[in-house]
């Protein structure tokens, strides 16, 4: 099935919005990484052109882009999430829309190759909201926006890593936590990060949330070594909370 989605104006079919959107497309990719960013909690109008959250994911796709080139025999495709809406608009859930039908393009180009989701804020919402996708085997969220009603029963056998600034003032670390272990409690391996010293901007300490990412990211999909925190979080059952705030260090 096509991913496309249909675009309304005035109650009418306009056009089909695209939303994949590859920035490395190699002939035939062993796995894949898709970037979703962030926006806002209500917005119908489209992203601008000049669109700063699709800005500041840019330098995490080429991250990823650096760690696959030097993957040893395998391929990486990796694309961006194109969305309709600037907002997450209520029940409509628009962004994880777009992300459900990325993945549908993503597998009616590539096949049923392993895919992990990096997101940002609502793009973090959006990313663990579309982790049921059988392409999908974890995510990585970055200062995700995680109410607390926000679904988890979906994620049991995917992988989630949780990165949060803790002077983050926009998405609540806590809440974070609190989904981590509601999503840890119905069978997901979770694994999450404190990065002391940044906000939900992403720009304190940049350069070890784009390397730190990539990595992690690249490693679900078996190109590189998870550390060892990591997969011994991974492995962890029902409502524990152990490592879920381990401490991102600085990486060169």
């Amino acid at each position: 099935m096509s991913g496309r989605v249909a675009v309304r104006v005035g109650g009418g079919v306009v056009g089909a919005h695209r939303p994949l959107a590859w920035r490395v497309l190699p002939p035939s990719p062993d796995a894949a990484v898709l970037v979703l960013h962030g926006g806002k909690e209500f917005g119908a109008q489209p992203p601008p052109v000049l669109n700063l959250p699709g800005l500041r994911m840019r330098p995490f796709a080429k991250a990823v882009q650096r760690g696959a080139g030097v993957a040893d025999g395998r391929s990486v495709a990796v694309g961006t999430v194109r969305y309709r809406c600037r907002g997450w608009n209520g029940d409509r859930a628009d962004a994880a829309r777009d992300a459900e039908a990325a993945l549908s393009d993503l597998a009616e180009q590539l096949g049923p190759v392993p895919t992990v989701l990096i997101g940002h804020s609502m793009g973090g919402r959006a990313a663990l909201r579309a982790a049921s996708h059988p392409c999908v085997l974890g995510v990585v969220a970055l200062a995700p926006w995680c109410p607390r009603d926000e679904p988890t029963e979906h994620l049991r056998g995917r992988s989630v890593l949780m990165l949060h600034g803790d002077r983050d003032k926009i998405t609540p670390p806590e809440d974070t936590d609190l989904f981590a272990l509601r999503a840890r409690g119905h069978g997901a391996r979770v694994a999450g990060y404190r990065v002391p010293g940044s906000g939900h901007t992403l720009m304190r300490r940049a350069g070890d949330w784009h390397r730190g990412t990539a990595a992690l990211a690249l490693a679900l999909l078996g190109v590189g070594p998870l550390p060892e925190e990591v997969d011994t979080a991974l492995s962890l059952h029902g409502q524990d909370p152990d490592g879920l705030r381990l401490p991102l260090g600085r990486r060169r």
